[in-house]
């Protein structure tokens, strides 16, 4: 029988010594005096004095945006508070800083099949998608949907919606059509990005049908973006207003990506709860 009582792993003191939570207590205590020697006092310490932490972690995470101001915390409920409010920024900024040959993305789908991602090729891919979605007038508070694995181009769709200040929201594409008509009704996307199919236990599970369903439900959809999963070269003209991936994306090349500056609250994902999590 295991004793609980002991740690099955324990960090060496040189790991300790190197982790970014490390750096952050030693940041604290130069920056704010306070004496921060293990985590139950850090997080004591970040529950009393909010507006010092947080504004502490956009230095500290060297948040690319602009502050202004501290921390606003209110005391009434939790989901009426709001951090920066008079700060903007823009998520897919932070996240693309780089734009070098760095590894950014490994994809691995079931087949075998790998793809590799460099921080400039993301770059790219992403900018060349936000051109198309600026093209379409897609902006802010507008809604893009996925119905989409968790693959790289889903990433890419992802990071182009926030750079122009939209709204994501994704569902795996194993869902039953009504169960993403549920959710994409209520949203009223105007971009749709879909695989073709996609592979589960050996099989290969085509979603044609079912997106040209959903999209013939929703109304609101504009463009739907095809993402050759399954197939090299998908047929997709049972599907409305459906382009492929490659169409477009060769159309747009971006010296630079413009990124919308959002204020810091507003809304990134639409996210669906099973019911347990809360």
């Amino acid at each position: 029988m295991t004793n609980v009582s002991q740690p099955l792993w324990e960090p060496a003191e040189d790991q300790i010594s190197d982790a970014a939570m490390t750096r952050f207590r030693e940041r604290a205590t130069s920056t704010h005096g306070v004496a921060l020697h293990d985590y139950p006092s850090l997080h004591k310490w970040s529950v009393e004095q909010p507006e010092a932490f947080w504004n502490l972690i956009w230095d500290f995470c060297n948040v690319t945006g602009e502050r202004r101001g501290d921390v606003l915390r209110s005391e009434s409920d939790m989901q009426d508070c709001r951090f920066f409010p008079e700060s903007y920024l823009n998520f897919a900024e932070n996240l693309l800083r780089f734009d070098d040959d760095q590894l950014a993305i490994v994809s691995r789908l079931e087949n075998g099949r790998r793809k590799t991602l460099t921080y400039r090729e993301l770059r790219h891919q992403v900018g060349a998608f936000a051109a198309f979605l600026s093209s379409k007038g897609v902006g802010e508070g507008d809604r893009v949907a996925a119905f989409m694995p968790n693959v790289a181009e889903t990433i890419v769709g992802m990071l182009a919606t926030t750079s122009v200040g939209a709204i994501w929201s994704s569902c795996s594409p194993d869902f039953g059509v009504n169960g993403v008509f549920d959710r994409f009704g209520q949203i009223e996307p105007v971009v749709l990005i879909a695989c073709d199919g996609y592979f589960y236990n050996g099989k290969t599970h085509d979603i044609r049908e079912k997106t040209a369903d959903l999209v013939s439900r929703v109304p609101s959809i504009q463009r739907v973006v095809i993402v050759p999963y399954a197939w090299t070269e998908p047929d997709i003209s049972g599907i409305r207003d459906a382009v492929e991936l490659s169409d477009f994306v060769g159309n747009f090349t971006p010296t630079d990506i413009q990124f919308k500056q959002m204020p810091f609250n507003h809304p990134l994902y639409i996210l669906y709860s099973s019911g347990t999590t809360g």
